[in-house]
């Protein structure tokens, strides 16, 4: 399969930004370097207008490349880099040294090119909430899996269920590897772009997604949860935040925590104890 390359000039504070927003219309891989990153996507999938209406708004200049097919796995490898969240958890690859000093859970992915790594703002603020939560003992699911991360931790830290889903069969092929390289036994994934066969109730939910996509299916997730249960929102600008809760209020929901990072936010919202 032909592919394009995309290069732009953007700066560190840029590159996370534009790396969400360009997997969302069909970029598969990425590479960094400074000041420069480089986008690739298949040749069938390209849309110019689609990529000038993405970073025309950032001011985002770039050149376009016809490329021979790329080991995207290698590319993943020689890019991907241990990351920690404090002290509490550490995501890094099989390929990668133990951390040290160790963190109180380690987690060993595969790097493949299912969201989710820990890198991005999004998926480490979804982490930093979770240290704060009660989890042991819990039923926990995660909307959007991505890799797994997140559905892995919650068993790491006690959940007695950690149910997860995506839209995308690769992520949930990937997460079935990362299930496996962690010796998880509770954690259970299924492929699914909605919440409509999901009729148990859980203490807590994940959903590090996108803002659209939550506003669309916030009533779903309120009446997955428990009383007093906790939702984690994740995917979303800070200028998203007045919708999503307005959204959220007049389901029942509560505010409770925020984490803002690299222009984007994560929310912990709560839902009253019947």
């Amino acid at each position: 399969m032909s592919h394009i390359a995309i290069t732009m000039r953007a700066g560190a504070e840029q590159t996370d930004l534009l790396i969400a927003l360009l997997s969302a219309v069909g970029f598969e891989g990425f590479e960094e370097q400074t000041d420069v990153l480089i986008g690739y996507i298949p040749e069938a999938d390209y849309n110019e207008a689609t990529l000038e209406s993405v970073l025309q708004p950032y001011g985002i200049t770039y050149t376009k490349d016809a490329i021979v097919p790329v080991n995207w796995n290698a590319v993943w490898e020689s890019n991907f880099q241990p990351v920690q969240v404090d002290d509490f958890c550490g995501i890094r690859a099989a390929f990668h040294p133990p951390f040290t000093p160790k963190p109180v859970y380690e987690i060993v992915i595969t790097p493949k090119m299912a969201f989710g790594t820990g890198h991005h703002a999004t998926t480490s603020s979804m982490i930093k909430l979770m240290e704060t939560l009660p989890v042991a003992g819990k039923s926990v699911f995660d909307f959007g899996t991505g890799t797994g991360i997140l559905a892995i931790l919650a068993e790491m830290m006690g959940a007695t269920t950690a149910d997860a889903i995506d839209y995308d069969e690769w992520a949930v092929n990937n997460t079935l590897e990362n299930i496996a390289d962690n010796n998880m036994h509770v954690v259970k994934v299924w492929q699914a772009d909605n919440l409509e066969a999901v009729t148990r109730r859980y203490d807590i939910l994940l959903a590090n997604i996108n803002c659209n996509i939550l506003l669309r299916f916030m009533a779903d997730m309120r009446r997955l949860l428990e009383p007093g249960g906790k939702l984690l929102l994740s995917g979303i600008m800070p200028s998203d935040e007045a919708q999503i809760l307005a959204a959220a209020l007049p389901h029942g929901f509560t505010a409770e925590k925020r984490i803002e990072k690299d222009n984007w936010l994560a929310l912990q919202l709560g839902v009253p104890v019947a």
